[in-house]
């Protein structure tokens, strides 16, 4: 079934068994927010717009798995730079576990607060997920690489942790 959600969604809805959203695609307009980052500023997405930019959903700060994605995007940070892109990460947590997590781990990109799961929701990636029997609404592991004029060009479902910043240099190379 294809349903138009708003100007924000796509018409398209992606099931791996364990998470079903609707998603945005590749050639699409990347849906524009606003969000606090971790040094307490707003930034908006068009803020960056005329720049690729990686934009990475993860489930929470300090945890194994969002641990080692951030720190393989780190470890990998001037080959970002090399390439031209902002990386911007999105999680349900707050500001200042933001910054906790950012000084913690010497991350050097910036996190975005979305407690209230508007930005996640927008990209499709708040959902309904399990883990061990049990079952909670809560962030797919995906990534959003966005051209530089503001369209989607790359979706990155059920990205590994540990392979998700050669993969997502691989993506901005290709494109």
């Amino acid at each position: 079934m294809v349903v138009q959600l708003g100007a924000w969604h796509s018409k398209r809805c992606i099931t791996d068994g364990y998470y079903s959203a609707w998603v945005v695609s590749e050639g699409e307009p990347a849906p524009d927010f606003t969000a606090t980052t971790d040094a307490g500023e707003r930034v908006s997405l068009s803020d960056f717009r005329g720049r690729p930019v990686v934009l990475y959903f993860y489930p929470k700060d300090d945890t194994p798995g969002c641990t080692v994605q951030a720190s393989g995007i780190r470890d990998a940070y001037a080959e970002f730079e090399r390439a031209g892109a902002v990386v911007l990460g999105v999680s349900p947590d707050g500001e200042a576990q933001h910054a906790e997590f950012k000084a913690k781990y010497k991350l050097p990109f910036t996190l975005l607060a979305d407690p209230d799961h508007e930005i996640a929701d927008r990209y499709g990636t708040w959902g309904e997920k399990r883990y061990r029997g049990k079952t909670y609404m809560g962030v797919s592991r995906t990534t959003f690489l966005v051209a530089p004029d503001g369209t989607v060009a790359k979706v990155m479902h059920n990205v590994k942790p540990d392979t998700h910043a050669d993969d997502v240099l691989a993506a901005l190379t290709a494109h």
